[in-house]
């Protein structure tokens, strides 16, 4: 099977390569070129910009390929840029879309394929959900072989996932854990999420690679391990050999402080989310995430122990932090005493 990869070298893609090439796919990567050393042996790449129209039709040129996988199509000009290069080029064009774009609020505690698509928190879902309508209208009107796939809150070896955390630099809310500073948990930690390794995503995107039933369906694919906040958290302090010290503020609080982190608490952790995957378990027997996340999180922790270097601070988000957690506690002090003044 010749499969090629739009991107192929982020957080989830990677294990998603590495799995293709342990299953003798012809796999090649199309890229910018900036991470093409960290590639197993065996993937092929051509260097160019997507948003190139002539690099990436010069790139292309008299290829074509049984599926296309697009992990980094963001906007509707994104699928714009990618219908006319692949019309007649791939049997199969999997989107990787976004659970987010899952209503929010659901109405409706248990996720299925099926859950409207509305999130009026964040852009990002938005443009995610325009992609996917974009599509699905391809396929309906001209018989584009589109595969849309969801992928939720997921992580790897190099990326420690928690609700409130550096994206860039994950390992700062660990630090902050071993130098026993509070760290914050959004809500009061009971909410129910699902984090899932970027391993066991990769069986499942495997296993929708070229099957002709999957065409205009649309598939998340998570771990079926569900968790509150307040145990991810401890999961990960247990992994770092401490014991957290957690802040409970509320999301919209977070958000009000901090604009930039609405889309990602209320647009998507800050409320339960359950996932069924009933549907990538009868398209793709035998799918079964297998990496509980207190084995997969001390993978990451001894990653990141491994090497100094990969312990990088984001002191901005630190500031951020301590003085969003100061600003509360005061409001708190200050609300008690102008209560029981009264």
């Amino acid at each position: 099977m010749r499969v090629l990869f739009i991107g192929g070298t982020g957080i989830i893609s990677t294990a998603c390569t590495r799995l293709a090439v342990e299953r003798g796919i012809d796999l090649t990567l199309l890229t910018r070129g900036r991470r093409a050393a960290d590639l197993p042996v065996g993937v092929k790449t051509l260097i160019a910009d997507i948003d190139d129209a002539a690099s990436a039709a010069q790139a292309l040129s008299g290829a074509s390929f049984d599926v296309v996988v697009d992990w980094i199509a963001f906007t509707p000009e994104h699928i714009e840029r990618d219908l006319p290069l692949f019309r007649g080029r791939t049997r199969q064009y999997i989107f990787i879309s976004s659970a987010s774009a899952y209503q929010k609020p659901a109405a409706q505690y248990l996720i299925t394929e099926s859950t409207p698509l509305s999130n009026p928190y964040w852009e990002y879902s938005r443009d995610k959900i325009a992609c996917e309508e974009r599509l699905m209208r391809a396929y309906r009107e001209e018989g584009f072989p589109v595969t849309i796939v969801r992928p939720s809150h997921t992580y790897s070896e190099t990326q420690i996932a928690l609700a409130v955390n550096s994206w860039a630099k994950s390992y700062t809310a660990v630090d902050r854990m071993r130098r026993g500073k509070t760290v914050i948990v959004p809500g009061d930690g009971s909410s129910l999420w699902v984090i899932t390794h970027n391993t066991d995503f990769a069986k499942g995107l495997m296993g929708l690679l070229g099957l002709e039933q999957a065409i205009g369906h649309a598939f998340h694919i998570t771990t079926d391990e569900v968790m509150s906040w307040d145990q991810f958290y401890r999961v990960v302090g247990a992994a770092a050999g401490v014991e957290p010290q957690l802040i409970h503020i509320p999301s919209d609080f977070i958000g009000a402080c901090l604009p930039e982190a609405l889309g990602g608490l209320i647009g998507d952790k800050a409320v339960s989310v359950v996932f069924d995957n009933s549907k990538i378990k009868r398209f793709v027997p035998g799918y079964c995430a297998t990496v509980p996340f207190g084995q997969g999180i001390r993978r990451t922790l001894a990653w990141f122990d491994a090497d100094p270097a990969r312990r990088q601070i984001d002191s901005e988000a630190n500031a951020e932090w301590d003085k969003l957690i100061d600003a509360y506690e005061r409001g708190t002090c200050e609300a008690l005493r102008h209560f029981q003044s009264g």
